[in-house]
């Protein structure tokens, strides 16, 4: 007869308890809404007389209510380009859209439309110099959380 050796016995239980808490977690998380959810944006824009498609347009949901700054950021070096809105009070599951003109800086005004729906439909407008031909990113940068940076670019045509 063969004896189990009690080390082996207890690393083998630990292993098991591991993997069942792993499938739990791994459930829990797949249940967790994302921090900024359906990110819509505008695959390229030129902000010249002869460009088609004029504004860069950025829609989104968030899961709750939070005040938020969204920013566009520049891929090739990370910095901000932009910031199109500073600590706006973002509604529930209601989607935001907000259009951007290319330029940089912080905008020169703002205006927030809220639509029967409860969407917010928000137009910056920034005066500072035009931003350069490229690859950008939205970030979403929530008051009470991690930034969230769009999964997907856009690009800045200039002819």
């Amino acid at each position: 007869m063969s004896r189990v050796d009690p080390l082996a016995g207890r690393v083998f239980a630990a292993l098991v308890l591991a993997c069942f808490a792993a499938f739990f977690v791994t459930q829990r998380l797949k249940h967790t809404p994302l921090a900024v959810q359906e990110f819509t944006r505008t695959p390229f824009f030129s902000p010249t007389r002869s460009g088609r498609h004029k504004e860069e347009r950025i829609a989104f949901k968030l899961p709750k209510a939070e005040r938020i700054t969204v920013q566009i950021v520049s891929t090739s070096g990370g910095s901000v380009v932009a910031t199109l809105v500073s600590d706006l009070p973002a509604p529930r599951y209601k989607r935001v859209s907000l259009r951007w003109n290319g330029r940089r800086g912080m905008p020169a005004r703002v205006t927030v439309r809220a639509k029967p729906d409860g969407s917010l439909l928000v137009r910056p407008v920034n005066r500072g110099r035009p931003a350069p031909a490229g690859e950008y990113r939205v970030e979403v940068v929530r008051r009470y959380g991690r930034p969230v940076l769009a999964p997907a670019s856009f690009t800045l045509v200039r002819r």
